[in-house]
């Protein structure tokens, strides 16, 4: 007997393929099992959807292809994971193929079923090699504030958002409601518990990994902890993500990619520094893994009820999420004062230790073009002198974001992009941080000639170099100089290297550390007590309505990077460096009071209709001509006559981008923008067979790609 499994293969959103194709099979296939089917010429691999014992009307033998091969060495992927991936697909207007292939490791799209063999034998063995002995699980004596978080959490019904000060113990919330699962007893048959942890950036998650190894391993065994970031070797991918479906890890940090991580046991997602926008996608599928946590939540909290109402047992799991951060995003500190959230608040520090007292430093008054004012400087020479660390936050890298020839006015462009690239002395390169085209610095003005070619502005390599000669003469209590680093993107490029300045911080060998975001969020730094903030002006008034907030958010959480030693807190000062320190930001930053600026911020969204009062989508084109790029979004916005909601929907002109070429590709975008989300999702899903006619007009020749971004964070 035959069957006709329908199957998704990693297929582009704008191939015109169907979501699924089928194929024939001898044997019925579960929904949800890996196969290897042929593709063209090629043989990839595929997911089970279905498997009727029927093919499609129309469809003949003669016109389909024979599966290749079954993974059968794994379980299949469960229909709470394909209901995520399929909602995923619809929500963010891509292919159900392009989602779900590339939630799946790299490297199992090219194994067939006697390599992936092979390799679970490999990882038997290696889990028989050495089991750990169960013991104690160790722990902290919880703060009152720490207690009643715990218990509001396992009473809530609804997502939680734990709204913590900087040091008030949010990690410690996070391992006792994963320890409370964990020791969660299931029925026969059913899956161990597990939990997904969310962290932002891959560099806090060696800090968080040792906490949650030191504190589980012992109890769960080696290899119960395992990581999901796109900073590990392939192999590395695929031996996490195989644990993970398998049930044998129970604990999985990751960044964003590992929200779609296959977990058969999740009982709780928590997602810390919730607020952040690396949890966004900016390309492929632009999803977000905070509010696909939510739903995620939701769909395998109705899948426990629904078998446990089946076997007519009194308690009811569920599956949690936790979002937590100091400085929550505006849209869940909305749906919390709307009730759809239970918000859970922690104002203390842990040890009763106090926040950081802002002090801002006008730079109207300071010496022109004084990197550090002196005041700030001579408050940093007396924490070096007492053995105290300083941390100095600019969020540009390099040595300068421009060089340029002050004689007839030549500056380091970039030949591919509409951007400047950045001077890097170090190597003595000029980089361009969006392409990454890369050349050796002139050793004269290319227009003119002139020799005397000069940085225009400051980066992290600047800064470093300067703070290291202003400070050449101060002396640590061991009457040694004092030693400055950096940290960014560019000092932590080699693989270990974050490591090892991160235990060089934490040793004390470092005394003032100069970098990017990276180092504003998530880290504890206990011996920290001066925080800086150098050109945060910039983010005052820019034209993106979400500036203030992400300023904000920076600004407080690298406050909370001081003081989080009780002993050290009330010394612990955060310094900003403004032109403008009457701006209103500045007094709700001075108060910690982030309710305030939230409320503040939620009136002017509510007025300008922003989300979350209303809701938006990006159509952004890419093609070889600017004109090509805004010919295609003006014609599909002239096609969209008729389709549903039409009337709801606001499209804005075309516009090309703020940073408008990019690698030898022109970018324009169009903002679609409505009250009602589902109204933006109807219009959505029917705008789309439009946009793919709309390619091939001839006033679109030379488009390379348009993407859909729903629910964009840039515009």
């Amino acid at each position: 007997m035959a069957f006709w499994p329908s199957i998704v293969v990693a297929t582009p959103a704008h191939s015109g393929v169907g979501a699924t194709l089928t194929y024939r099979s001898e044997l019925s296939l579960a929904p949800g099992v890996l196969v290897r089917v042929p593709l063209g010429s090629r043989e990839v691999l595929g997911v089970v959807w279905d498997c009727p014992d029927a093919p499609p009307e129309g469809l003949t033998e003669a016109r389909t292809k024979a599966v290749a091969g079954v993974l059968d060495g794994l379980p299949p992927l469960n229909a709470c994971w394909r209901q995520l991936v399929k909602f995923s697909a619809q929500y963010y207007q891509r292919s159900l193929g392009e989602v779900a292939l590339a939630a799946l490791p790299p490297q199992l799209r090219g194994l067939d079923s006697t390599q992936l063999a092979r390799r679970l034998k490999k990882r038997a063995k290696a889990g028989a090699a050495g089991p750990a002995t169960p013991g104690e699980l160790s722990g902290h004596d919880l703060s009152d504030e720490q207690a009643e978080a715990l218990q509001a959490l396992a009473a809530a019904s609804t997502p939680v958002l734990l709204f913590g000060a900087t040091g008030s113990g949010k990690t410690e919330v996070y391992l006792r409601a994963t320890q409370a699962v964990l020791e969660t007893t299931v029925s026969d048959g059913e899956s161990p518990t597990q939990v997904l942890v969310m962290v932002p950036e891959i560099n806090l998650t060696p800090q968080l990994e040792a906490r949650f190894r030191e504190r589980f391993e012992p109890g769960f065994g080696a290899g119960s902890v395992v990581c999901l970031h796109s900073g590990m070797t392939p192999a590395q991918r695929l031996n996490s993500w195989l644990a993970a479906h398998t049930g044998s890890a129970r604990i999985v940090l990751g960044t964003r990619m590992a929200i779609f991580a296959s977990l058969p046991g999740l009982r709780l997602i928590v997602v810390d520094e919730e607020h952040d926008p690396s949890y966004k996608s900016q390309e492929g599928a632009r999803y977000s893994a905070r509010d696909l946590a939510v739903y995620r939540a939701k769909v395998e909290s109705e899948a426990l009820a629904a078998g446990t109402a089946a076997l007519r047992t009194v308690a009811m799991p569920r599956c949690q999420v936790l979002l937590g951060s100091a400085t929550p995003s505006l849209e869940s500190w909305h749906a919390a004062d709307q009730g759809r959230y239970v918000r859970l608040t922690m104002p203390g520090r842990i040890g009763g230790g106090a926040l950081p007292r802002l002090r801002l430093v006008d730079m109207n008054h300071q010496p022109k073009g004084a990197v550090l004012a002196p005041p700030l400087l001579a408050a940093m020479s007396e924490r070096i002198e007492r053995g105290e660390q300083c941390l100095v936050l600019l969020n540009r890298r390099g040595y300068a974001p421009v060089l340029a020839c002050h004689d007839c006015g030549w500056k380091s462009g970039c030949p591919h992009c509409s951007a400047y690239r950045v001077f890097h002395k170090l190597d003595r390169t000029l980089r361009c941080h969006h392409c990454g085209f890369t050349e050796r610095v002139p050793r004269a003005c290319p227009d003119c000639g002139n020799l005397d070619i000069a940085p225009v502005g400051r980066g992290t390599e600047q800064v470093e170099e300067q703070l290291a000669t202003l400070l050449a003469d101060v002396k640590r209590p061991d009457g040694s100089p004092a030693r400055v680093a950096r940290m960014d993107a560019d000092s932590t490029r080699l693989k270990g290297s974050l490591e090892v300045q991160l235990a060089a911080l934490h040793s004390g060998e470092v005394d003032v550390l100069v970098g990017t975001q990276m180092i504003a969020k998530g880290h504890d730094f206990r011996r920290i007590t001066l925080v800086a903030g150098i050109n945060a002006d910039s983010a005052l008034f820019a034209s993106d309505y979400r500036a203030p907030e992400r300023l904000f958010a920076l600004l407080m959480q690298a406050a909370g990077r001081a003081g989080r030693d009780a002993a050290q807190s009330g010394a612990s000062e955060m310094w900003v460096q403004t032109w403008y320190p009457q701006h209103p930001l500045f007094a709700t930053l001075k108060k910690h009071d982030y309710p305030a600026f939230a409320a503040e911020q939620l009136t002017e969204r509510e007025q300008a209709g922003m989300p979350p009062y209303g809701f938006q989508a990006l159509l952004r084109a890419d093609a070889r001509t600017q004109q090509a790029a805004q010919a295609f979004l003006n014609i599909a916005a002239g096609q969209a006559a008729g389709l549903p909601h039409r009337d709801d929907i606001t499209l804005y002109p075309a516009v090309p981008l703020t940073i408008q070429r990019v690698a030898n590709v022109e970018r324009a975008q169009m903002l679609v923008e409505t009250h009602s989300r589902g109204a933006l999702q109807r219009f959505l899903s029917a705008w789309q067979p439009v946009l793919h006619a709309c390619r091939s007009a001839p006033e679109a020749k030379g488009l390379v790609r348009w993407a859909v971004d729903v629910d964009p964070l840039t515009i």
